[in-house]
């Protein structure tokens, strides 16, 4: 049987010098849900932002929990088969695929990234079930059709697909652009196909300084949006319920009293291409 993991490098050029001199997104983001995939310039700008805003690390981690339950909810509750995961970042624990394959093992999965750092490690994320297939792409969200022209050769478009974009549109300096972007690529998904959006947003002074903080420091800018903002992103979707929360109250897992009430400055939501 044909290998079930693959990658893909859709511009057909080697991967940029990774640049240890200034902090990275990913790598900050990886020692923040305690990864060990970062550098002592990404840990100090990340010591720094703690100082300045705690709550950043409550960010970081509760919105990785909130992917194992939109997945697990996609997967188990909506049928869904296909995942297409676009910024994927760092590997750590929980990964989409991983956490597809445990409810469906036949489930088939496509990260895309264009980062240097996250294709250095991509080969921890090309592991899958035998049933399903993972695959990783060299693309740039700024090329939907690209994206979905490549993510093709593993996942069928004519089946629903998961979109997941996760802590990703804040490198979209421009609002409007990043509503194309997202259009763009949920028109070239069938009905039934699902949008899953978290980024983290301007509701704190604490928020918005630890994002000028970072910004600040050299590396690639992330901007943080007012949560309208990003409900935005869904027009035209109907928005699985809860709707655009913050991401300790999408669907919390049942007995779980303390996520939820912990204030969080990100949102999320999903929605569904009808």
């Amino acid at each position: 049987m044909p290998d079930s993991t693959d990658r893909t490098n859709g511009s057909g050029t080697a991967p940029a010098r990774i640049d240890t001199s200034i902090p990275h997104s990913a790598r900050f983001w990886n020692y923040f849900v305690g990864g060990k995939d970062h550098y002592e310039v990404d840990r100090e700008i990340g010591d720094r932002i703690k100082e300045i805003f705690p709550g950043l690390v409550d960010v970081a981690v509760a919105g990785r929990r909130f992917l194992g339950r939109a997945v697990r909810h996609l997967a188990g509750d909506r049928g869904i088969r296909q995942f297409l995961d676009i910024g994927t970042g760092l590997p750590t624990a929980d990964n989409t695929h991983e956490v597809a394959q445990r409810v469906a093992p036949d489930a088939r999965i496509v990260y895309v990234d264009n980062d240097p750092v996250v294709l250095a490690h991509a080969n921890a994320l090309l592991t899958s079930a035998p049933e399903g297939r993972t695959a990783y792409l060299d693309a740039d969200l700024y090329d939907p059709e690209a994206v979905l022209a490549a993510a093709a050769d593993t996942l069928d478009l004519s089946r629903p697909v998961a979109l997941m974009i996760l802590n990703t549109l804040g490198h979209v300096a421009d609002g409007e652009q990043a509503r194309d972007l997202v259009r763009r690529l949920m028109a070239g998904l069938p009905p039934g196909s699902h949008l899953v959006i978290s980024d983290s947003t301007a509701t704190s002074e604490g928020m918005i300084a630890a994002s000028a903080a970072y910004n600040a420091s050299g590396a690639v800018p992330y901007h943080v949006r007012r949560v309208e903002e990003l409900a935005g992103f869904f027009d035209g979707l109907e928005l699985v319920d809860p709707g655009v929360v913050q991401v300790t109250r999408w669907r919390p897992d049942p007995g779980d009293t303390a996520g939820p009430a912990v204030h969080v400055d990100a949102y999320c939501g999903v929605g569904r291409k009808a």
